[in-house]
């Protein structure tokens, strides 16, 4: 396996006339390792919550249970429903649910009696819904506050009103309080000395509120915390676990913000030159439809052709320009990472895996979706 990880080449694949594009490559030898990097990292695996988000499949759930990881971290309810279906004994769906949502997740606590099931909240009106429709139903639901730790997306600041609102929290019926949530993603900075700085910060208002309910008599069992770029840091900080998602399978914004880490991309986008409508222009079938947009250029990093420039994407084409633009004529393939991979598997219906420079299969990504299914589709383990 080392091998294939750390070889120059380890992204071509053999039977590329096997693979329609644009299509996702992942590559199982490549995720294994930075899972075992990871659980070698945490030193306990019960510091492991990663999230599921980036990949959405349950082959790699199925992975993560197979190296010890037995917490997983969800944005959505079909996320939760795949990780509860392909056997995930513990799921923090990080993400307060509202409407219907409600009565679904309570509907997947019925569903899945042996699963551990937790939600986030930062409103009391909404953890009385839940109260109310976990009782009716006879389950139990973890909640975990949500604070907001600066990134400003959702959550409550760490002072009187979360306060208050925990220790409400610890009266409602059929809820289980188990902590506090506080994500960090918007520390991205790529020197490790100011990255630490920054979630400093953080992480002496989130001990500082823990100890003022602790004090209080409110029991903080945990803390979920930090995502891959400050997952390392927050290993230091006792009763914390790590919602390390990206750290599955890497990609290029992630080697950018963290140069330090050890891990490895394992998802590859395959494209092939469609046109060369210039003399130094090359187009490939890589639209906005086949990797996340919601990033400036460049979104791709192409492998041997890093210093082509994109000049224009549109739904179904990327233009890049290049003085190397002959040696790409029409049917030509071109390897490369994703700056941002988590929205960029959204996009797949199906991903291939890739066993010895041979694309071997394809995976179903089940929790792209976003509508309940009466039973979760299963999938190839990751093993076979």
């Amino acid at each position: 396996m080392e091998s294939s990880v750390n070889e120059g080449n380890w992204f071509e694949i053999r039977n590329p006339q096997e693979v329609t594009t644009p299509a996702l490559l992942l590559y199982p030898d490549r995720i294994r390792a930075n899972l075992q990097q990871l659980v070698q990292q945490a030193g306990d695996v019960s510091r492991l919550r990663p999230h599921i988000k980036t990949h959405k499949l349950a082959p790699i759930v199925r992975l993560k249970l197979e190296l010890g990881i037995h917490k997983f971290k969800t944005a959505t309810l079909v996320e939760t429903q795949m990780v509860a279906a392909a056997g995930g004994p513990d799921i923090l769906l990080a993400y307060q649910p509202v409407g219907p949502n409600i009565g679904l997740l309570v509907e997947l606590a019925q569903r899945f009696p042996h699963t551990r099931l937790a939600t986030l909240v930062d409103d009391l009106s909404i953890a009385q819904q839940l109260a109310l429709a976990a009782a009716r139903a006879h389950v139990a639901l973890g909640v975990f506050v949500d604070l907001n730790v600066g990134m400003n997306r959702s959550g409550i600041a760490p002072d009187d009103h979360a306060f208050e609102l925990y220790q409400q929290l610890t009266r409602l019926p059929n809820l289980e309080v188990r902590g506090l949530h506080a994500y960090d993603g918007h520390i991205r900075a790529p020197q490790m000395e100011q990255r630490r700085e920054e979630w400093q910060g953080v992480v002496d208002k989130v001990q500082a509120f823990r100890a003022r309910l602790i004090a209080a008599g409110c029991p903080v069992p945990t803390i979920v915390a930090g995502g891959s770029s400050t997952s390392g840091l927050w290993l230091e900080v006792p009763n914390t676990e790590v919602g390390a998602g990206t750290a599955a399978l890497w990609d290029y914004g992630q080697l950018q913000t963290c140069p330090e880490s050890p891990l490895v991309p394992a998802a590859v986008l395959l494209a092939r030159v469609i046109s060369r409508p210039q003399a130094d222009l090359i187009c490939l079938d890589l639209g906005h439809k086949a990797v996340a947009a919601e990033m400036p250029q460049p979104r791709v990093h192409w492998f041997g052709l890093e210093e082509a420039r994109p000049v224009l994407q549109s739904e179904e084409h990327l233009v890049l320009q290049t003085p190397h633009a002959a040696d790409f004529p029409p049917g030509s393939l071109l390897y490369g990472l994703p700056y941002h991979i988590c929205p960029t598997t959204a996009l797949y219906d199906e991903v291939w895996h890739v066993e010895q420079h041979r694309a071997t299969g394809r995976w179903p990504v089940t929790a792209r979706h976003r509508q309940l299914t009466p039973t979760a589709t299963s999938a190839t383990p990751i093993s076979q």
